[in-house]
């Protein structure tokens, strides 16, 4: 967990600010030909920001179309979440919050740290 913790703020100060433009809310995501074509919009978009405009440049097609893929998928993931309340909350810190990593990929892998975490009680 600390790895992940330290793997994001270090992403978070190397990248520039992302706009939230064309997001689509994985949990309102209805299948359509329109909000798919935003979907890949935005996560193509997103990836272009973080490899190609932070201070470390690792704008190479290879790193893009992998990224956009993990995205991708990481989408598809969260567009079955249970927990809206979870989901919610990981795209407010996330999208909306200080440190803006709104990515899918991001989204998900936080969502499913706290899913887990509230099943979780303090054992001696």
């Amino acid at each position: 967990m600390k790895n992940i913790v330290k793997s994001m703020v270090f992403f978070a100060l190397m990248s520039a600010p992302l706009a939230n433009a064309g997001f689509i809310h994985p949990m309102d995501f209805d299948g359509s030909e329109g909000q798919k074509a935003e979907v890949i919009q935005f996560i193509k978009s997103q990836v272009k920001k973080e490899y190609c405009s932070g201070a470390i440049n690792m704008c190479q097609a290879m790193t893009l179309r992998m990224m956009e893929q993990q995205n991708l998928n990481a989408f598809k993931q969260a567009t079955v979440a249970t927990n809206r309340k979870i989901m919610d909350r990981v795209i407010q810190d996330y999208c909306h919050g200080p440190i803006n990593m709104c990515n899918y990929q991001t989204i998900m892998m936080m969502y499913q740290q706290n899913l887990d975490a509230s099943k979780q009680q303090l054992n001696w």
